[in-house]
């Protein structure tokens, strides 16, 4: 039997409630981890004529309506409105989902937008899903993957200011992050002996040591030594020429070095269709490619594509992972 998959529907007053009950009234096989009030209030904003079912476990899930294991709120939500209070709530509703993904119980976690900074400003410090949930699952290295059809672009740091970035690229970390996107590729996506682009830090990949070395001291090394032990690796690429569509076809992903060299590309080429997933978990992670979106929050305009493209992937993801 096909587990559930858990979706967590993110800040509430964000669209994130919006597009969850949108896709679970018409999929079985999603429970979402929130507020019941709010996913009442929340269906009869959209015209949505279902009940919302409490469950006491995964086990007892319905074949129609909105299935939810109840997380309550501190403060009912005012779309678009952000409040701090509910910050705690966000952060249980992900804690439980990661208990059901660890147990067995759930073969997916599913998540939808969070706003982090007020999730710091209710006091609690929070850089993103990926580091939460890694932490969860007591893992040391989690990577970060987003797709978008065949382009599947990954990141070597995550959520950090710009300044601090050349310091956290270090040889260790490089090593465990394309072991991880490489073992997971494989494992997860069905890929064998994927190929890889690994870029540089720098602008053309530091010029031979004129615009940086780090490409000479840092990546370059690691590049050598895990194409001796046989991950097929290409680089440091220049990143202004690496997502070239003739290049490109060379690759099954691409390890850009911070957030904001890879992540435009990837969302220009499918914003609202993208996908990002945790790599390194021992359970299947996707979430959408978009934020909270608070300026048409309530409005009932939310576009649940995104989230969509993240059931579906988790599903394959889950199945494969099963089998």
């Amino acid at each position: 039997m096909t587990l559930p998959i858990v979706l967590t529907p993110g800040e509430p007053a964000g669209i994130g409630p919006e597009i969850a009950c949108r896709l679970a009234s018409e999929h079985a096989d999603l429970v979402l981890v929130a507020d019941p009030g709010l996913l009442g209030r929340t269906l009869e904003r959209l015209g949505i004529d279902q009940p919302v079912h409490l469950l006491g476990d995964l086990r007892g899930r319905r074949s129609t309506g909105v299935n939810c294991l109840a997380v309550k709120m501190a403060s009912t939500e005012v779309p678009g409105q952000l409040d701090p209070s509910n910050g705690g709530y966000v952060i249980e509703t992900l804690r439980l989902s990661a208990e059901y993904c660890l147990s067995g119980q759930a073969g997916a976690l599913v998540t939808g937008p969070v706003h982090k900074g007020v999730i710091n400003d209710s006091g609690r410090a929070f850089s993103g899903h990926t580091e939460f949930l890694a932490e969860c699952a007591g893992v040391e290295t989690v990577v970060m993957l987003l797709c978008a059809g065949t382009l599947r672009v990954a990141l070597a740091t995550t959520h950090l200011p710009l300044a601090a970035v050349p310091a956290a690229i270090t040889e260790p970390g490089l090593e465990r992050c394309l072991k991880v996107l490489a073992s997971d590729l494989s494992r997860r996506f069905g890929i064998e002996s994927p190929r890889i682009a690994v870029l540089g830090l720098n602008p053309h990949a530091g010029e031979g040591g004129h615009l940086g070395r780090e490409e000479i001291e840092v990546i370059t090394p690691v590049v050598e030594r895990l194409r001796r032990e046989g991950l097929r690796l290409v680089g440091p690429l220049p990143a202004d020429t690496a997502f070239v569509a003739e290049r490109l076809r060379e690759f099954d992903a691409v390890l850009a070095m911070y957030h904001d060299q890879g992540l435009p590309v990837l969302k220009y080429a499918g914003f609202g269709e993208a996908v990002n997933v945790t790599l390194g978990l021992p359970f299947v992670r996707t979430s959408v490619d978009h934020g909270t979106a608070l300026d048409i929050a309530g409005s009932g305009r939310a576009q649940p594509g995104s989230l969509a493209a993240a059931v579906d992937l988790a599903r394959q993801l889950a199945v494969r992972s099963q089998a």
